[in-house]
């Protein structure tokens, strides 16, 4: 297996990424790397670390398209980008997947453009990991198609089931659709319209209507839903993750008795923080193209971009792409 590593995309490049490579690679043995970016300044960062440089290869990509570019526009302008570089290297199968902490927005335009999505597929998803009470679900859409169709959402769950089947090892992933009550009939349009095709598609174990405080409940696998719903439930998640670990802080600091309780309690809270971490899950797949894509969060430290590269590893092991054509192939919605 080959990757291709978009080592100026993120808040922390180019030091982070190559340091997560680095890291990738000593746990893993089974592929190599292909890092795109200005050769001098990546060989000034592999100076004096230790790693396979067998397992490496560089291309030099002078241009960097940063989230400041509008992003069709720098997909277009910036050919030799190290982000547009490393699409290409999937797009012309020299590389499995593709992997980046840059622009959100120029890595869904340049899939979309350079790599190209899987026939019969309408609309590529973004599809992050979260962790829930019973072990990580899938969120998809969280951004990628802010307006949808009922039948782009058959299709999220097709790829998210298809998804938790090949990398996560669910016989029969739980699809549910998120909305804002549990009756069928609740909803808006796009909702009650996507209810009716999801319980009546072959292949799709649909269990029904999910309430936003139910999506952490470990009850579903596949949680469905339009990107603009999907973003906002993620990233009030992550906000309240965040303020509840604050807030817990300060109450612990405010008393005596409180330090000595959390010193006896430092294991769990350690525990918790790792499982609410989205460095252990790396980052979101984009389903749906034909070739892995694996968007990094922007903020990525070594150790997310290096689960980053993991979890390409299990998209490609788990030969996420083919399974995906083949369910798209084997239904047809009407637009």
């Amino acid at each position: 297996m080959k990757f291709a590593i978009d080592v100026f995309g993120g808040d922390n490049a180019p030091a982070a990424i190559i340091q997560g490579c680095i890291e990738a690679l000593q746990l893993h043995d089974d592929f190599s790397l292909i890092l795109f970016g200005d050769e001098t300044r990546i060989r000034e960062e592999l100076s004096g670390r230790e790693y396979d440089a067998s397992r490496i290869e560089i291309v030099h990509a002078p241009d960097v398209i940063t989230c400041e570019d509008q992003p069709t526009h720098a997909v277009t302008k910036k050919p030799e980008s190290s982000m547009v570089r490393a699409l290409r290297a999937v797009a012309d199968k020299e590389a499995e997947c593709f992997i980046s902490a840059g622009s959100t927005g120029a890595v869904l335009a340049g899939a979309i453009f350079k790599v190209k999505r899987i026939p019969g597929i309408k609309r590529p998803a973004l599809a992050p990991i979260m962790p829930t009470l019973q072990g990580p679900a899938m969120l998809i859409d969280c951004g990628a198609n802010v307006d949808s169709k009922p039948e782009y959402l058959v299709q999220f769950a097709l790829m998210g089931s298809a998804y938790m089947k090949g990398v996560m090892g669910i016989g029969s992933p739980r699809v549910a659709l998120i909305n804002n009550g549990a009756e069928e009939e609740k909803g808006n349009e796009l909702t009650k319209a996507a209810y009716q095709l999801l319980k009546s598609t072959h292949g799709i174990n649909f269990v029904g209507n999910c309430e936003p405080r139910d999506v952490m409940s470990g009850d579903y696998d596949v949680l469905v839903c339009d990107g603009f719903v999907g973003n906002t439930v993620l990233k009030s998640i992550e906000g309240t993750a965040s303020a509840i670990m604050k807030m817990l802080k300060t109450e612990i600091m405010a008393k005596k008795r409180s330090k000595i309780g959390a010193l006896l309690c430092r294991s769990s809270f350690r525990t918790l923080k790792k499982r609410m971490d989205y460095s252990e899950y790396g980052g979101a797949p984009l389903l749906g193209i034909n070739g892995g894509i694996i968007k990094a969060h922007g903020s990525s430290d070594a150790h997310a971009f290096a689960s980053a590269i993991g979890q390409a590893r299990k998209l490609v092991l788990g030969d996420i792409t083919n399974k995906i054509a083949e369910a798209a192939a084997s239904i047809h919605i009407d637009s």
